[in-house]
């Protein structure tokens, strides 16, 4: 039995021998655990309380921060350190790519103030286009005398001639406010006071032009003619219903 004893003792007190002059008294640990091996810790651990066990490595980690020591400094031109409790979007930017702005001329100062004169005179040249294509559409358009194509290409001409009209009329109305302008003009230079026309005015003149040209071309009585069947298209729409 004393021997019994002398063997439990000793087991004890392995862990006091292998901590270097450290003391365990009270479940408190005493000592540096900077020069100790993996296997002294491991025996230091089981035999040692985990609370100060704790208190012993917050020790020695608080023992190993210097309070002088500078913080870090961390590189602007580092990469970017990404999250991994963070979900990866699908759709990420990986290089940073400028954005386009679309720009409209119409609606943009910087494309100077909308002048009809200068417009017509800068893209004249469309007009020799417009014009051979118009051509080219007449020649398919007798190669093709029925069918999806036919209409297809009936359609495409209709809207050639109608945007032609419709900027023979625009000319004219420019013709139209040109003249009226070197008249007043020329009041001014003769000591007149200069008399402004309403829109109400103007539109009757432009239409005065109108009806002498269709005179000159002969379609006076078939522009006015399509003009009384709009008309009553129009009235018959607000005469009462007919009850039968």
């Amino acid at each position: 039995m004393p021997k019994a004893g002398a063997s439990a003792q000793a087991g004890a007190g392995a862990p006091r021998r292998a901590m270097k002059g450290g003391d365990v008294t009270g479940g408190q640990t005493k000592a540096d655990t900077s020069d100790m091996s993996f296997e002294e810790l491991l025996r230091l651990q089981r035999h040692t309380r985990p609370k100060a066990y704790k208190q012993l490595g917050a020790g020695k980690s608080a023992k190993t921060r210097s309070p002088t020591q500078p913080a870090c400094v961390a590189d602007k031109h580092r990469p970017l350190e990404m999250s991994a409790k963070a979900r990866v979007p699908f759709l990420r930017q990986v290089v940073p790519v400028s954005k386009k702005v679309a720009r409209d001329p119409r609606f943009d100062d910087l494309s100077g103030e909308y002048n009809p004169e200068v417009f017509d005179k800068t893209y004249q040249f469309l007009n020799d286009i417009r014009a051979k294509e118009k051509q080219l559409v007449k020649k398919q358009l007798k190669k093709h005398r029925s069918g999806e194509e036919h209409e297809r290409l009936q359609q495409l001409l209709q809207r050639m001639e109608q945007q032609e009209m419709a900027q023979q009329e625009r000319k004219q109305q420019q013709e139209l406010r040109l003249a009226l302008k070197q008249e007043r003009r020329a009041l001014a230079q003769q000591g007149h006071r200069p008399y402004f026309l309403k829109k109400s005015e103007q539109r009757q003149l432009a239409l005065a032009e109108k009806f002498k040209e269709l005179k000159r071309s002969k379609k006076l009585e078939s522009f006015l003619s399509r003009k009384r069947r709009r008309n009553a298209g129009k009235d018959r729409r607000h005469l009462p219903l007919s009850k039968e």
